[in-house]
């Protein structure tokens, strides 16, 4: 068993894979990442290919945009050393951030087994479009948290956390847009973000509809600020909720947006499952489903590497900030708001 992080760029990456395997075949060789271990994460899979309701409308034909959320109200800790040459990239970016989109755009495996799954996954990273050189800076936006207040308590910038070079342009979040060239997703944007010291832990993916060709009841504000929206809450309050119109009580016609819940504790008594706990039992059972493969790995760092090299080529002495416990830099929001969108609040 290996956990991530599995290398620090596309050579590491393939320096370890080559040492790996002169020593085990690769069915022998799990890859850890703990976030497929989730129950909310397996659960992806569950909702989308057991239920008859949404797969049919899980397309560019019914479906706006998809932004994926990951965000921490945490600073680096005692972790500065690591993060310090890891940075939100590296540490989840290439990892938990591009299994959850995989999970979200794959195709239905044709049996679900190990590698039939980690087939569909390999196809979806396959099918991502090239993001490198001004791309890459057009479709990424980084920042870095300076001093603010979480849970009522003043924090320290991150070039003031121990272990932290004063002039670090180490990013502490990330925001990226990725768009998939297959014919269930040619055109939708997938919106992929992450950062520290953010106002509260969560992580989601927030599936958000096309908005209705007409306003029939006047209500065009409700249109534009309320879509439609499936969210699929990871982290904290473990569930899935669906964000939709319905009328208020009255003789006028009103329409207001209103929530159908899901949630496991409720639905199911008791917190689910440890990550680990799930992961270290498939290991000793030998089912690879959860873990991910050499190809998955590769080509997973071939699309982060391009960014990586992308900002260190820009030889920025600064980086845009954002105050600790805030929803995140203002740069963010206009870099989903010029493409006529705008982000969930955290």
């Amino acid at each position: 068993m290996v956990e991530k992080p599995f290398g620090r760029d596309l050579e590491t990456a393939s320096t370890l894979d080559a040492k790996l395997h002169s020593v085990f075949s690769e069915d022998q060789i799990y890859r850890m990442d703990h976030y497929l271990g989730k129950e909310t994460v397996q659960n992806i899979l569950a909702f989308r290919f057991s239920n008859g309701i949404f797969e049919p409308l899980w397309d560019r034909k019914y479906i706006d945009h998809i932004q994926i959320t990951m965000a921490e109200t945490d600073g680096v800790g005692t972790r500065a050393g690591y993060y310090e040459h890891a940075g939100v990239v590296r540490d989840v970016f290439q990892n938990h951030l591009l299994q959850l989109l995989c999970l979200t755009a794959m195709e239905a495996p044709a049996v679900f087994n190990a590698k039939s799954v980690r087939d569909e996954k390999v196809k979806v990273l396959n099918s991502i479009e090239e993001c490198s050189g001004e791309k890459a800076l057009e479709n990424t936006f980084r920042a870095q948290y300076v001093s603010g207040m979480i849970n009522g308590k003043r924090v320290p910038s991150y070039r003031d956390e121990p272990g932290v070079a004063p002039e670090s342009i180490t990013e502490t979040y990330m925001a990226s847009r990725i768009f998939i060239n297959n014919w269930r997703w040619a055109g939708v944007p997938f919106y992929l973000r992450s950062g520290k010291r953010l106002p509260r832990r969560s992580t989601e993916i927030a599936i958000q509809f096309t908005q209705v060709p007409l306003a029939l009841f006047g209500q065009r504000s409700f249109v534009v600020e309320a879509p439609n929206v499936l969210l699929i809450r990871i982290q904290p309050n473990e569930g899935i909720t669906l964000c939709l119109g319905a009328k208020v009580p009255g003789g006028v016609m009103r329409i207001k947006p209103v929530e159908m819940r899901f949630n496991y504790i409720e639905a199911f008594g008791g917190e689910p499952p440890e990550a680990y706990e799930r992961l270290l039992l498939d290991c000793l059972m030998g089912d690879a489903t959860l873990f991910t493969r050499s190809d998955e790995v590769k080509e997973a760092w071939r699309l982060t590497q391009g960014i990586i090299d992308a900002w260190q080529n820009q030889n920025l002495r600064n980086l845009p900030v954002y105050e600790a416990g805030t929803q995140g830099p203002h740069g963010a929001d206009d870099f989903i708001l010029r493409h006529g969108r705008k982000w969930r609040e955290i």
